[in-house]
């Protein structure tokens, strides 16, 4: 009786299911935070994008100061582990950027618009450090991106939120004009916008 008894409970244990593993951040600068966090709310497993700035020394920068303040314009990707991971999302930010431009992105010029990578904690530094040598052996050229460690966010204006959704025609033609699809595809071949659902 025990045995059958003890048989069941371990049956009911093992159909339980599976608990989801906490959702996980990541910072990434890749120029314009219009485009990255359109790029990335198209990969699945991306939960939330935030734009914002990061990596500078002034508090509480806004669209006015934040390149004073020694701040890039980031996007904050919440992500479900489970379903991408983060060196997954590393590599998006390479392949959805130009990571040998050390002065900027696309029509975009200044320390503002340089790529960057804020590992939250070692782990992540790890991934993108491996990341960043695969890429650099695809592409036989180096990669500027840095690795940097964890840096406070601060979100942008609201206006700056969902850009692309919210005003379609002007994302498209400010996205267009600055060359960045060409650019890209013209640097990845192939392997542009890999693991992005456009």
């Amino acid at each position: 009786m025990l045995r059958l008894l003890f048989g069941f409970l371990v049956t009911c244990f093992l159909l339980l299911p599976a608990r989801a593993a906490e959702p996980q951040y990541a910072i990434f600068a890749g120029g314009c935070f219009w485009c990255v966090e359109s790029d990335f709310d198209a990969v699945p497993g991306v939960l939330e994008t935030i734009s914002g700035y990061a990596g500078g020394k002034s508090a509480n920068p806004t669209y006015e100061d934040y390149a004073k303040g020694g701040h890039r314009e980031v996007v904050r990707v919440k992500f479900d582990p489970d379903r991408v991971s983060y060196a997954e999302l590393v590599g998006v930010l390479f392949r959805t950027t130009d990571p040998t431009d050390g002065d900027g992105q696309f029509c975009d010029r200044g320390f503002a618009y340089t790529t960057a990578i804020h590992a939250l904690n070692e782990r992540q530094a790890m991934d993108a450090k491996a990341e960043k040598i695969k890429a650099e052996a695809e592409l036989g050229r180096p990669i500027v991106t840095p690795v940097e460690g964890a840096a406070k966010f601060w979100p942008a204006e609201e206006y700056h939120q969902d850009f692309g959704k919210r005003n379609p025609i002007r994302y498209w033609y400010y996205r267009n004009g600055c060359g960045r699809n060409r650019t890209v595809e013209k640097l990845w071949g192939d392997r542009a916008y890999a693991g992005v659902d456009h």
